[in-house]
């Protein structure tokens, strides 16, 4: 009989876990498809991950495949001598015999097949798609159409590439790079095997006003020369509508002022929250009597910007 290293086949170590080699075989299940892999010994190499993956997915049959014990790829070899006693209604000659065989009459001797007559559950693919929406969809969360063209099994076993419309939820205060799965929704899965899953990554469009970071926003607040010396009362834009926020006498360029929960909504609870960076902004046309005020204004104030040059000399 050869030896055939099923671990090797999926490229997983001897104590791999079940989902470890599930994902193993799942990805070299794609890669190999006849329809999909270019190479031209793809479709055995196929046969060979699904032989291995049906032997190792089952406990019973990994245990009994693992007391035969780690030989060379393709070597000659003979099970134990109390194998088939242990692992129940085996072949008492082992001359002429495929181990996939083998293996395929072990659960008490009651379910023998041949190693191309299974057909294996195979899972669908997961896919991945970018949905782009705006800030104000991220506020208030919204409904988003995909249109995919998708690789799909068919009951034959092939792939094809097939049309498939999505309506997803994108709930309100969903993030810039967020992740959201959605089960079910991926490929179909073949002979048995389970749907995969439909990621969705969201990407935000840029805002004109709002910069995002998580939940929290930030908005630049321009403010005249008189706001920031004597303090005022300045309408701000927020996603909920505008809101009256209190300057406090002396703002100065860079302070922020925090609009608390006034940001992205959180998943469970409460809100980001809104920050607004003060900006001076200088008038650059004046009228002759502004001109005036400016004049009167530098010859009778003791203020000097630049002080803290001299302290340093």
């Amino acid at each position: 009989m050869k030896y055939k290293d099923y671990y090797g086949i999926l490229g997983v170590e001897r104590n791999a876990d079940a989902d470890g080699i599930k994902k193993a075989y799942r990805k070299l299940a794609h890669k190999y498809h006849p329809d999909v892999s270019k190479d031209p010994a793809g479709e055995e190499k196929f046969k060979e991950v699904a032989e291995a993956y049906e032997t190792l997915k089952n406990p019973e049959k990994r245990a009994s495949y693992d007391q035969l014990g780690s030989h060379q790829p393709g070597q000659d070899f003979r099970p134990p001598p109390d194998w088939g006693n242990q692992f129940g209604d085996a072949q008492s000659s082992f001359d002429d015999i495929d181990l996939s065989d083998l293996l395929a009459g072990l659960a008490g001797g009651r379910h023998r097949a041949g190693r191309h007559g299974e057909k294996f559950p195979i899972p669908g693919q997961d896919y991945e798609v970018t949905a782009h929406i705006t800030l104000e969809d991220a506020y208030c969360g919204t409904e988003v159409d995909l249109s995919l063209s998708v690789p799909e099994f068919d009951e034959n076993g092939f792939m094809h590439r097939v049309p498939r419309t999505f309506k997803a939820r994108i709930p309100k205060g969903a993030t810039d790079g967020q992740r959201l799965r959605l089960p079910g929704k991926g490929g179909k899965g073949l002979n048995g095997g389970r749907d995969g899953d439909l990621y969705l990554n969201v990407a935000l469009h840029p805002h004109t006003l709002f910069r995002v970071t998580g939940h929290d926003l930030y908005l630049d607040l321009p403010l005249a020369p008189w706001e920031a010396v004597l303090g005022a009362l300045i309408e701000v834009p927020t996603l909920g509508g505008p809101v009256n926020v209190k300057v406090p006498a002396g703002a100065h360029a860079g302070q922020k002022l925090r609009l608390a929960k006034r940001g992205l909504p959180r998943p469970h609870s409460g809100a980001g929250d809104l920050f607004a960076i003060v900006q001076i902004a200088v008038p650059t046309v004046v009228s002759e009597r502004e001109q005036a005020l400016y004049k009167q204004l530098a010859d009778g104030s003791t203020f000097n910007p630049r002080g803290h040059f001299q302290r340093e000399r």
